[in-house]
Order: structure tokens, then C-alpha cells, then sequence
């Protein structure tokens, strides 16, 4: 099967090789004319400079499918409050999601991810911020602000990047200091009183030291009603829906030397806001459309303490780069600390309400974390060669450790304060690999790349029932394994306006531990990702536009899944034999003329669990399961062969229309609108109609007028212009319990550079 799925991709990428090709050669009278009359407007779209192979480089440059988003486009998207969800979609084959609130947020690429809630997981995506890896999603829902660029890069990235990278890589890079003196303020204010106030400014100390700091603070009410109102609510007031969220960076740059430079970097978060909203009977038996029960400004708890959570986080780290002139060396070390509490009614209603009632659930769900420590350290050493030569390289070596230790609960609802049960899990892990990549330009159009990299993972678990059922009882387990991963690579330029790449990538992910059931502990067993992709990079329309597309086609061996809930309410570790996914992907932009440009993305994703013994837990009574059922003992099982991935959208598009209209004297009025759709995704593993979501989509509109000279800009901004309400999640243990989305914001924002 994956065979011939490659093969119809490597076609109908050439298909639109040619169409690119002939696009760039083909200009119109009317172009001609168009041109004519914008002379004094951009000439096209501006190139755009990317470190996805460690080196700064022209994305055209670049032999794997890679996408950048530019601080403008995250400041659109996160004016009304969103977090990190917000960039689902942004760019083709992403999706980004949470049962977790602000926290915790699980990203895949091309379908590749990991649907585990539990901060001990491992993900197949990793998140690199400012050259240090964040493995937990623990710590991947640090915010975003005074970002420089957000680069995706798709395919396994393991050669050069992180640990467990067999999907790829969402690499953040933010405002280094410089020497010259800059800064901005920003403040934003909407509905449901949202307020964020973000700030940036480098002080050049002198020629050798340069100092940079940013903060952030985001701010929502409640705006939400706990209608229940048991003893821990207030009825006098909206109960849920809240969030502050205050961080921030400090950047110090040395550079005592034309060939030393330092960089000392201190970040710090203090998060406390309600956790994801869960809604009891929000989906009817038989259909995927939300219900008359659900009301956004409403919900039924008796239990989870209104959702509360907080998390504190710091790091710090230190780059410091030595140029031998043939050769750059660098180290990096980082470390990251953090602690976080928080509770949540999973079942999202009431079990001793009356059965007639709209919120009654079959019995009450709370858990919570009352308490979570993490402290993660990496150290990475790496000689890069330096210049264009006709030969490029780096070698390097890389440690990672990690120490999570995870008190959580279990409550018994209507308003009791205390544990039912409590469990306490220390998990340790520590990886370390060395890696080497080389380049080389074979003839002036021709370019092969090769890497290697060899890893070695370990990690030990062990849990403890504290309070509870089976107090005293414990679990232990560890797991280890040492891979080789490797891509090889060829980029070839057909003219100054079309490249074509191609890509061949072995990926790796660790063996794996969940311990939510103790004592019971299942592990899974490491996989491994073997990854095609072949495309172009195009240049359209003399420099007016830019198009690129890839046609991919990946198999993962021992494919790791988390079978989450079930009407047994479990979280177990799988592995299946084997998961495929091929795909196309395209995105581009265009510079229209008269003021407006478009930047657009739209992929294709088939994902297919191939195990034709692998079974699930299926939920209770109240869904309609379309799988074929075995019963296994006493209990109902789904077989999941031929199911796509969950949270695997078959169908990603993106699109953004700018407007800028010059006003004379250094001032111009803008505006903007922007859209994205998920479409044709499942929730579990296991297919059933209440949980297989259709299209979703979402958009915003922002517009303003700035002074260039004075550097001012006031807007005006929607988010969720028509207030959609996608299901993002579900709850499938005891009944049809779901989370959406964010509401419809709005407001005004004003921004001051210098």
C-alpha cells in the first residue's frame, strides 16, 4: 500500500512541478499592466531566511518541506488571549490540541503525534526555543511573545534536533539583543476582559554587551457559571473561564571577541486560569453536532474546584560559540524547572442530579494534580563548519535528562475537598546521542546532504498508591533502547526561480511508560518512522509570488498509541504493528497588487493503523460504535485496523488576505482576515459517529492604521469572527462529554516601536 501511495505522490508532486514551472514562466498582459501602475509598491514577496538545518539559510535552500510564521502573523492570532492551540492549522499538516487548559498543549505534524494527557508522556513532536528542546508538554505551552520567527518543519528531524523528533520539529526562536537600541509596547484590551500587555527592549550597554528583555502578561475574567453552585462556587458571580498568565525573558549577549559570543538567557512563568471546560451531554447519541445542552457561558460542576490550575516554571541557559575560523564551535546548556497544581471535574456534570436533568452523569469523575515538580537539564556540544564551500558540516553530541515527580488525586465530587485516592509516580529518563551532518554541492545546481545520528534512551518509573483502594501497593518498571537514524537528501536548482528536493529520513522514538493505572504499568516498546518526501520550491511571477509543494509518504514500525479512556475509564500503552500515512501539502504567497497579498496552505493526510489484531476500549452505551466488536472476557473490544490516527485531520487549509492603503506622510490604513480548517479527524482510536468530526474552521479579522515614521499602530481585531463552536475533545468513560473551542473575542489593541 505505501508503495504505490508514494508513487501517486512523486506524480502529482511532478504534476505541480510542472504547473509551478510553467507558472513562473507565464506572465500576462495584464500582469504586465498591473505592474505598471504598483511600481512604487513591493516588487514581491520578501525571501525568507530559516536555521532548520542549524545554519541560517534561504527556505528555498532547505531539501524537506519547512514553513515559517512571522511575528506579525502571531501577533493576529493571539490578540484576543489565545495560547499556543491558536497555530493549529497555521501551516499545512499541523494540528495542535489540549485536554489540558493552557498547559499542556500535544502537537502533531502529518498526523504523527501522541493523544496523552499525562505530563510523564513522550510526543513525537518536539518544541526547540531558543536552541533548547522542551521534551514534556509540560513545558510546551510556554507563551509566545517577542518571537523572531516559528518555523515548522516537517519529517523526522532527528539528525540534527532534539531527542524524539520522528515527526518533526516547531522551532521558536526569539528577539536576540542588538546593538542598536529598539523596543515596543503593546496593549491589548477586549471582551470577557481580556487584557495582554506585552513589552520588549534592548539596551546596547556597550560594544561588546547587549541586554534584552521582554514580558508578557495575559489576562481573562470568569465569564463562566457554574450553575450547580455547590459549596466551592460563588453565585453571585461568573465561576470559570479565567486566566493570568505573566512571564518573561532576559536575554545578555557578550562578545568579548570578534570570535567569541555568549548568550545568558533567564525565563520565568507564573500561569494560575481555569483548566478545559468539559460538558456533560453535550453530544446526542448518533450525531457529532453539539446538542441543546451545551451553552457556552454554562456549565454544571460538583466537583474540580472550578477547574483551577496553576504552573510555575524558570530556565536558564547559556550559548557560547567560538569561531576557529574554518569552524565554529558551540555549546549550549539549559535547564528548566517547574511546579504546577490543578483539578478538574472529567465527567463535566452532576451524579446525583435528577435523571430528567440535563448535566446528570452516571457517577462523578474528579481528578487533580496536587502536585507536579519537573526539573529537565540538556547539554549539547556542536563544531559546525563555516562558509559556503562546495563541502558543509557539524558534529555534535547531546545529553537530556528528566525528573518528573507527579502527586495526583481522586475525589469524590459534590464539593469534598478531600482525596479519595491518592498516588504518588517519580519518573526518570535520560537520553544521549552524537550526530554529524554533511553537505555537498556536486555540481553548481546539485546539492546531497547526509546525516546520522546514534541515541541511546533510558527511563525508570516508579509509583506508589498513597491513600485508596490498594493503599501501600506499588508498580516499577524501566525501559531502554539505542537507535540509529539517518536521512539523506538532494536539493536541485532547475533555475534562479524553481528548486526540487527530495528526501529520504529514518525517525526514532524512545520506549515509552504509563503508570495512571497502578499498580498496573504498561509500557510500549520503541518505533521507528521511515519518511519519503519529494517536492519543489518556486519562485512566481518575477519575484511577485512564491509556491511550494511536497508530496510525502511515511511507515512507522511498532507505531506507539495511547489508548485513552473506554467504559473501563484507562490510559494504557499500545503498540501496533505498523501505521502509514502519505500526503500532499502546498502553501505559497502571492503579492496581488493595489495593497493586497495572500498567503494560503491547504494539505491532504491519510493516516492508517495496519494491525489486524490490535484491540481498544470502546466507550459505554451511549455511542455508536462502527468498528467490528470482539468480546474479550466480559468486556467489548473495538478492532482499530484500518483506522485513521486519532486527532489526524485528513484535510488542513490556511489563508490570509492583507490590505495595506498608503495615507501619505509615513501613515497607512491595514487590514487583514484570516482562516483556517481542520476537516475529517477522529477523537479515539476506535470510530464511532458522536466522535468523528467533520469540518471545522475558524477565522479573524484585524485592521488598523499605522505611523511608520512615529512607529504607532491602532487596530482593532475579532478572533472566532463568527463564533464557531468546534469540538476539540471528548470524555467517552461514563457518558457524551465534550470541549470546544475558544469563544469569539474582540477588541482594540495599541502599539508603540521605537
Amino acid at each position: 500500500m505505501l508503495r504505490p501511495a508514494l508513487l501517486a505522490a512523486t506524480v502529482s508532486s511532478i504534476a505541480l512541478l510542472s504547473a509551478g514551472s510553467a507558472l513562473a514562466q507565464v506572465q500576462t498582459q495584464a500582469q504586465t499592466e498591473a505592474q505598471t501602475q504598483t511600481a512604487a509598491e513591493p516588487a514581491g514577496v520578501d525571501d525568507i531566511v530559516v536555521t532548520a538545518q542549524r545554519r541560517s539559510e534561504n527556505i528555498r535552500d532547505v531539501p524537506f518541506a519547512v514553513s515559517a510564521l512571522t511575528p506579525q502573523t502571531l501577533q493576529d492570532i493571539s490578540a484576543g488571549g489565545a495560547d499556543v492551540l491558536a497555530l493549529s492549522g497555521r501551516v499545512p499538516s499541523l494540528q495542535v490540541e489540549s485536554s489540558n487548559g493552557r498547559y499542556a498543549p500535544r502537537f502533531y505534524i502529518r498526523g504523527l503525534g501522541n493523544v496523552d494527557f499525562d505530563f510523564t508522556a513522550s510526543q513525537p513532536v518536539s518544541v526547540v526555543l531558543d536552541d533548547v528542546v522542551l521534551e514534556s508538554v509540560y513545558l510546551k505551552g510556554f507563551p509566545l511573545f517577542d518571537v523572531q520567527q516559528l518555523e515548522v518543519l516537517r519529517g523526522p528531524q532527528g539528525t540534527l534536533f532534539g531527542r524524539n523528533t520522528p515527526a518533526g520539529v516547531i522551532k521558536i526562536d526569539s528577539v536576540k539583543p542588538s546593538d542598536e537600541f529598539t523596543g515596543f509596547g503593546s496593549l491589548t484590551y477586549g471582551n470577557l476582559g481580556s487584557t495582554r500587555a506585552e513589552a520588549a527592549v534592548t539596551l546596547p550597554a556597550s560594544d561588546t554587551l547587549q541586554v534584552r528583555g521582554a514580558f508578557l502578561w495575559n489576562h481573562r475574567d470568569d465569564w463562566v457559571d457554574n450553575a450547580y453552585n455547590p459549596s466551592f462556587a460563588n453565585p453571585d458571580k461568573d465561576d470559570l473561564g479565567n486566566f493570568d498568565d505573566i512571564a518573561g525573558r532576559v536575554h545578555v549577549a557578550w562578545t568579548p571577541t570578534a570570535r567569541l559570543s555568549t548568550l545568558l538567557t533567564l525565563q520565568a512563568r507564573d500561569y494560575e486560569g481555569t483548566g478545559t471546560m468539559n460538558r456533560a451531554n453535550a453530544l446526542t447519541k448518533g450525531s457529532n453536532k453539539l446538542n441543546d445542552n451545551f451553552d457556552r457561558d454554562t456549565v454544571y460542576y460538583d466537583g474540580g474546584r472550578n477547574n483551577f490550575q496553576k504552573q510555575k516554571t524558570t530556565s536558564q541557559s547559556l550559548r557560547v560559540a567560538y569561531d576557529f575560523g574554518p569552524a565554529t564551535l558551540t555549546g549550549i546548556v539549559g535547564s528548566y524547572q517547574g511546579w504546577s497544581q490543578g483539578d478538574g471535574d472529567i465527567d463535566g456534570g452532576v451524579a446525583s442530579a435528577p435523571a430528567t436533568a440535563s448535566y446528570k452523569t452516571p457517577f462523578n469523575s474528579e481528578t487533580g494534580t496536587l502536585s507536579s515538580d519537573l526539573l529537565q537539564n540538556t547539554y549539547e556540544l556542536r563544531l559546525a563548519s563555516n562558509g559556503d564551500a562546495r563541502l558543509g558540516w557539524q558534529i555534535g553530541a547531546f545529553y537530556w535528562d528528566e525528573r518528573i515527580n507527579l502527586v495526583s488525586g481522586t475525589f469524590n465530587g459534590v464539593g469534598n475537598p478531600q482525596p479519595t485516592r491518592v498516588t504518588d509516580i517519580v519518573q526518570k529518563s535520560d537520553s544521549w546521542s552524537v550526530f554529524g551532518q554533511g553537505s555537498y554541492r556536486l555540481t553548481e545546481a546539485l546539492k546531497v546532504t547526509a546525516g546520522l545520528r546514534y541515541t541511546d534512551d533510558n527511563r525508570d518509573y516508579f509509583g506508589r498508591i498513597v491513600l485508596g483502594t490498594g493503599a501501600g501497593g506499588t508498580g516499577a518498571v524501566s525501559v531502554g533502547d539505542e537507535q540509529v537514524s539517518w536521512d539523506v537528501s538532494a536539493l536541485y536548482e532547475v533555475n534562479d526561480s524553481l528548486n526540487l528536493f527530495a528526501r529520504v529520513a529514518k525517525g526514532y522514538r524512545g520506549p515509552s511508560i504509563q503508570g495512571r493505572n497502578l499498580p498496573v504499568l504498561t509500557t510500549a516498546d520503541s518505533e521507528t518512522v521511515m519518511s519519503y518526501e519529494t517536492g519543489f520550491k518556486a519562485r512566481l511571477f518575477d519575484g511577485r509570488g512564491r509556491l511550494n509543494g511536497t508530496a510525502y509518504a511515511y511507515e512507522v514500525s511498532d507505531m506507539q498509541f495511547t489508548a485513552i479512556g473506554g467504559a473501563d475509564n484507562s490510559n494504557r500503552l499500545i503498540n501496533a504493528d505498523k501505521g502509514e500515512g502519505y500526503g500532499l501539502e502546498l502553501d505559497g504567497d502571492l503579492y496581488l497588487g493595489a495593497g493586497f497579498s495572500l498567503a494560503a496552505g491547504a494539505a491532504w493526510n491519510h493516516t492508517e493503523i495496519k494491525d489486524g489484531d490490535l484491540l481498544v476500549a470502546i466507550c459505554g452505551s451511549n455511542c455508536t460504535v462502527t468498528d467490528p466488536i470482539v468480546t474479550v472476557g466480559t468486556t467489548r473490544r473495538a478492532k482499530v485496523d484500518g483506522n485513521p490516527f486519532p486527532q489526524a485531520p485528513e484535510y488542513t487549509a490556511n489563508l490570509t488576505l492583507n490590505y495595506v492603503l498608503p495615507l501619505g506622510d509615513d501613515t497607512e490604513f491595514f487590514a487583514s482576515t484570516d482562516w483556517t480548517m481542520l476537516k475529517d479527524f477522529n477523537l479515539f482510536l476506535y470510530e464511532s459517529v458522536e466522535f468523528m468530526q467533520d469540518t471545522h474552521f475558524e477565522g479573524g479579522l484585524r485592521a488598523g492604521w499605522r505611523d511608520l515614521g512615529r512607529g504607532l499602530e491602532a487596530a482593532a481585531y475579532v478572533r472566532n469572527l463568527t463564533d464557531e463552536e468546534n469540538v476539540i475533545g471528548a470524555i467517552d468513560f461514563n457518558n457524551l462529554t465534550a470541549f470546544v473551542n475558544e469563544p469569539r473575542t474582540y477588541g482594540v489593541q495599541l502599539t508603540k516601536r521605537f
